[in-house]
């Protein structure tokens, strides 16, 4: 379909235009909007099935409320493209996800209709409760009644930061509205209680609309002052319990509950947040939705279609690379070397958070079901929930993407390494991780790890290391364990070897020279090795003597290499795919000066900035770590 097919799309450049429209054009409007989605990302890959999900309540949410005055606060960004297309962006939506392009995520940067950034799960909650308290403070809900709607769905309900700021919102004056795009689903399938609770989780409709013109006649009356509506809202709780033999757990918080919906009948939608949308207090709106909603082959398999590459939207295939005979993921060299180890080990586990998937553990569970576990988006959790597996015996790989095991950062100090627990984490991801932009680099695991007693943090420069870093990992005594290691392919096609010890802080020489020592850490060193390789065989009048020096560990460092670099070189590259500030380049400098050692050391990492969407080479060379800018620094200074 062509842009000029849209009838009533191409009349809308921001929602003012949408909400001019008639009622009963809506549906027309989704049908198109929910076609300009497919048919854009079907070219220019990106999250596709969760923003189909969410056509009808995207364009409800922005036909019922005046934004950007009033505010939407989306949960996990990836909801978000029929947002971005209804808000201004439609022209430049082509260029989502490439650099200089508009961002991955909403992000106020870009758009006053952006009211919070949104690239993680889980904070929606509790941003638009601070919302909803600004505005009370400021005066700004009564003079402009400024709303505040926090639409969260994906999964992200499962995470603890949703349940703290419903917690708070329960006995803090608001009157947020909160929407649960319920569709059973994470990027993989929805686990847990509260996936359970929410399949059996029902509530009349004509008994909400009954309560809420019962509310509305008690407030005319005067019987609703605040001091007496908490307790009428327990007492229609416990009626409704009793009657339905049910407890709501929302309700339970004093958050008034309406649901579940089908959260795919716009019309109605409609009718129900205009109804809720001068409603005082916190509220609960529950839709059902269906995740790749209106195109049939995301519907079916919504985890592939979550983000499925280039495809044809007609036929509904894929457009799959060849990959044979091409080196693997690392992620899938993950997958295949646990459950191998597993196969030997009878004490390891697999746990992950939400992304089973996306890591690759899905080949253990596939196999072994009783010993994987995911736990739902809660990474701090998932860290916890392996360290007491391990204070018990077992050996947990627990496999976090590098950005989202920030959230786990105290209980990996507190619960893991504190106790020296055996739990082996493994970082995906980590480094720049290309099209999703800033919310999603792995840049700062390096940086916050290396500081923490009893861990052991190991980067492995190809396939093989990963393989023997992991098998080291699960050996006795090994203590508390982290192995990072990049989003996408590594550089072996016969990426099978040996399992074999590696010593820890142990590094390797690869190549000797004498003028200047290159120390990396990470896949960075397989272009720091093509780098010399090719500086050999140049013409190059003045050729320099280069050592390399692939460290393997951040923490411990090797300090036999680092005491033989000190005492030969005067000047040293250190080379890293995370911050530099702070970093192993920080490391190093900090072993050098505290050894009595000067020589000139060039850093080359991540600089001190966020750094933009967009593919990971076009990223590396604004970075300063792509192959050239290592080569210049390594020949040239």
């Amino acid at each position: 379909m062509e842009h000029n097919d849209f009838v009533l799309l191409n009349q809308i450049k921001y929602p003012c235009d949408l909400r001019k429209m008639p009622l009963e054009q809506l549906p027309q409007v989704c049908e198109e909007l929910r076609q300009d989605i497919v048919k854009e990302l079907s070219v220019n890959p990106g999250h596709l099935a969760s923003s189909l999900g969410v056509v009808e309540l995207t364009v409800a949410l922005h036909y019922v409320y005046d934004t950007p005055e009033d505010r939407i606060v989306w949960d996990v960004g990836h909801q978000a493209y029929g947002h971005k297309i209804l808000t201004g962006r439609r022209e430049q939506f082509c260029t989502n996800r490439k650099l200089h392009g508009i961002m991955p995520f909403p992000s106020p940067a870009e758009s006053e209709y952006d009211t919070f950034t949104c690239g993680h799960a889980s904070n929606s909650i509790s941003a638009a409760l601070g919302m909803a308290v600004a505005n009370k403070l400021s005066g700004k809900d009564s003079d402009s009644n400024r709303h505040v709607v926090a639409v969260i769905g994906d999964g992200a309900m499962s995470g603890g930061l949703a349940f703290e700021g419903l917690n708070n919102a329960s006995s803090t004056r608001n009157d947020m509205l909160i929407i649960l795009n319920d569709n059973n689903m994470s990027i993989d399938r929805s686990v847990g209680g509260m996936k359970q609770y929410l399949l059996g989780l029902s509530t009349n409709e004509t008994y909400n609309a009954m309560r809420f013109k019962l509310s509305q006649w008690l407030h005319s009356k005067g019987y609703l002052e605040e001091d007496r509506k908490n307790g009428l809202i327990r007492l229609g709780n416990a009626l409704k319990s009793a009657i339905s033999h049910q407890q709501n757990i929302f309700e339970g918080l004093n958050i008034r509950y309406f649901g579940p919906y089908n959260g795919h009948n716009v019309i109605e939608l409609v009718r129900i947040l205009r109804q809720l949308k001068n409603m005082k207090g916190p509220k609960m709106l529950h839709l059902h939705t269906i995740k790749g909603k209106g195109y049939e082959p995301a519907e079916k398999a919504a985890t592939i279609w979550h983000a499925p590459g280039k495809f044809d939207v007609n036929t509904g295939e894929r457009i799959v690379k060849d990959t044979s005979g091409k080196p693997q993921k690392f992620q899938d060299v993950f997958g295949h070397t646990l459950l191998e180890l597993a196969k030997q080990n009878p004490d390891i586990v697999g746990v992950t958070p939400a992304m089973p998937t996306g890591c690759s553990m899905c080949i253990m569970m596939d196999e072994m079901p009783e010993r994987t576990f995911d736990v739902g988006i809660a990474e701090g959790h998932a860290v916890t929930f392996a360290a007491g597996m391990a204070k018990e015996g077992l050996m947990p790989f627990c496999n976090i993407y590098s950005a989202f095991a920030q959230r786990a950062y105290d209980n990996i100090i507190h619960d893991m390494a504190i106790q020296n627990l055996p739990v082996v984490l493994c970082l995906d991801r980590a480094g720049l991780v290309g099209e999703d932009g800033a919310t999603h680099h792995g840049a700062f695991d390096m940086v916050s790890l290396r500081a923490i007693p009893n861990l052991t943090v190991a980067s492995p420069m190809d396939e093989h290391e990963l393989r023997r870093m992991m098998y080291t990992a699960q050996l006795p005594d090994k203590g508390s364990f982290v192995i990072r290691y990049p989003r996408g392919n590594g550089v072996l096609v016969d990426w099978k070897c040996p399992l074999e010890e590696i010593e820890v802080g142990k590094g390797r020489k690869l190549h000797d020279g004498n003028d200047v020592a290159v120390l990396s850490v990470g896949p960075l060193g397989n272009d720091v090795a093509d780098i010399i390789k090719e500086h050999e065989a140049s013409d190059a009048a003045v050729k320099v003597s280069i050592a390399h020096y692939d460290m393997r560990f951040v923490k411990p460092l090797d300090e036999a290499i680092l005491h033989e670099v000190g005492k030969k070189f005067k000047r040293i590259v250190t080379v890293e795919d995370g911050a530099r500030n702070g970093g192993f380049g920080s490391a190093v400098l900090e072993w050098m000066s505290d050894n009595g050692y000067m020589p000139s050391i060039k850093r080359l990492g991540l600089p001190d900035q966020f750094i933009e969407h967009g593919t990971v080479p076009e990223l590396r060379e604004i970075a300063g770590i792509d192959k050239e800018s290592i080569r210049k620094s390594v020949i040239n200074t």
